[in-house]
């Protein structure tokens, strides 16, 4: 068989001369190549963003001077910097894949398969998979990863489980690493903390950067005599001092400037932050948050009991006085209503547009919940804003409807339901009680082979041999017993969470005002926006817990 114009023609139709005329046309085609290159986070030596690294530049010329050699046409040269070989977000990475899978080049040339990815997951899905089956050749240069090359699969997965188990590795040391100097006070985060800066003398060693400390201790001060945290948000955004971010742009700290306008202001979030960190006092505080997996950027946070806290680390910007009045202020602001009562909605709704948490106002002899980005800045968000009274209205009527959805069932449907259960459950014990009986008497039957071994009634081999039967039937049985046991728990785990929801409803039949307690019970959080211009109703959506 061979290929002319992506049409399949069978050699037997096809003359000498035109045989020839079709090999020749396929070896004169020019192959399209993709060069890819990688820096590892740990081995940038970037300046700023623009600047590319020795590293990968070194990758471009040996990787394009082979190309060359091999006469191919470069359709492009892709580089990711500063991403992990098991980031699946990397940008150039994922376009060519897109470039792959619309035939738009022939080969991927990379200096090594583990430049592409050390995830054997994506080893076999792309290039033990779809690219050959995309006819896309897959070279990596030093580590000999051709597809084009006969037996080499192996080889590529070899080499792709050995990435896999170094980045496990690699992800598990560096945690034992960070984690020994945390807790002996040693700072191991990347950019330090708004009014800090890196000791360039004493790794892992904070010291004060006295413009951005004079910053802080204005917002304690400010705080301290009575100034609220979204007010001095304002005066800071009016009196044009950068907020944290904007500040390491500006001092070449950092080069990630903000998506929009709205990530240079100060905000009611980043001053409450300020006001209730121990770093300010010269407490090393780190590991607040721990990373899913070694696969994922993601990160989950911890309890506080969990954080590495050495108190004295370094110098502080706050003396003690001044935090111990500030934090016994916060701390009466937690009951912000008249007769110490939390608000109803307190933390639970949240600007549909920015999704920043809405903050009580007074006006006359009613609350309100307002946006406090539209507070601070009304040019960054269009704002939300609602009666507390309203939304009580709208939340009481949402929860009357859910829970006729919940209790209003027939009464039929309902004993079906809870008859399948019990059928379930039944025969599950009865499987269960089976199994254990079956379990006994497969111990008895090994004490016995060894009684009878003892009284010279079977041999020495017959005894390993019946033993190792009995062994076996055993251990099968109590893996069938965990399995069925492991389905007895789910079922009656899945029964209570129905009967536990159904309940947590009832207390609530006929309910005419709102209280904090339901309000945490059932609700996760509330977006609000603003009219709907075709319905005239406020936007409201409720994030139910149940």
């Amino acid at each position: 068989m061979n290929v002319e114009n992506n049409v399949t023609i069978p050699y037997s139709a096809l003359s000498n001369e035109k045989i020839e005329e079709v090999r020749a046309s396929v070896e004169s085609k020019v192959l399209r190549v993709a060069i890819y290159c990688r820096l590892s986070e740990e081995d940038r030596n970037k300046e700023n963003e623009e600047d590319d690294s020795r590293s990968i530049q070194n990758q471009k010329l040996m990787l394009t001077e082979y190309a060359i050699r091999q006469g191919w046409e470069i359709e492009g040269v892709y580089s990711d910097d500063d991403y992990a070989g098991a980031d699946r977000n990397r940008p150039n990475f994922n376009k060519i894949l897109k470039l792959a899978e619309r035939r738009e080049i022939d080969i991927i040339l990379c200096k090594s398969q583990s430049r592409f990815t050390r995830e054997l997951e994506l080893v076999e899905k792309y290039i033990n998979g779809l690219f050959i089956e995309w006819n896309i050749r897959f070279i990596g240069l030093v580590d000999n990863a051709d597809t084009d090359v006969k037996g080499n699969k192996k080889s590529r997965q070899i080499n792709g489980l050995v990435n896999e188990w170094y980045l496990e590795d690699l992800s598990e040391n560096i945690k034992s690493v960070k984690k020994n100097q945390r807790e002996k006070g040693s700072y191991t985060g990347g950019l330090p903390l708004y009014g800090y800066t890196k000791d360039p003398n004493q790794k892992g060693h904070l010291i004060i950067d006295p413009v951005a400390a004079e910053v802080v201790r204005e917002v304690f001060s400010l705080y301290n005599q009575g100034m609220g945290k979204t007010a001095i948000a304002r005066e800071l955004n009016n009196r044009g001092i950068p907020n944290p971010t904007q500040y390491k742009v500006q001092n070449s700290i950092t080069y990630k400037t903000p998506k929009n306008k709205l990530g240079t202001l100060w905000k009611y979030s980043a001053i409450a932050d300020m006001l209730q960190n121990e770093m300010y006092i010269g407490n090393m505080v780190q590991g607040k948050y721990g990373s899913i997996s070694y696969k994922s950027h993601k990160n989950k946070p911890k309890p506080k009991e969990q954080w590495d806290i050495v108190i004295g680390t370094h110098e502080a910007i706050i003396d003690k006085d001044l935090w111990n009045s500030v934090q016994s202020k916060i701390s009466e602001n937690f009951k912000p209503f008249v007769g110490g009562k939390v608000g109803v909605f307190a933390k639970k709704c949240k600007c549909q547009y920015c999704g920043y948490t809405l903050k009580t106002s007074k006006s006359h002899d009613d609350r309100y919940l307002r946006c406090p980005t539209r507070q601070v800045d009304k040019s960054n968000c269009k704002g939300s804003f609602i009666s507390q009274k309203v939304l009580e209205r709208t939340v009481l009527k949402e929860l009357n409807l859910l829970i006729d959805k919940y209790l209003n069932i027939d009464q039929l449907e309902e004993n079906i339901i809870f008859n399948q259960f019990r059928n379930e459950r039944e025969k599950l014990q009865k499987e269960i009680s089976q199994y254990q009986a079956n379990i006994q008497k497969k111990s008895k039957a090994i004490r016995d082979s060894y009684i009878d071994k003892i009284n010279e009634i079977i041999s020495q081999e017959q005894f390993i041999e019946f033993n190792k039967s009995f062994q076996k039937e055993k251990e099968n049985l109590e893996k069938l017993l965990k399995e069925k046991e492991k389905k007895l728990l789910d079922l009656n785990n899945e029964q209570e969470t129905l009967k536990s929801k159904r309940q947590i409803l009832e207390k609530y039949i006929n309910v005419t005002e709102l209280s904090r307690e339901m309000v945490d019970n059932l609700i996760d959080y509330i977006e609000v926006g603003q009219k709907d211009p075709e319905t005239k109703k406020k936007t409201i959506i409720i994030h139910w817990k149940i």
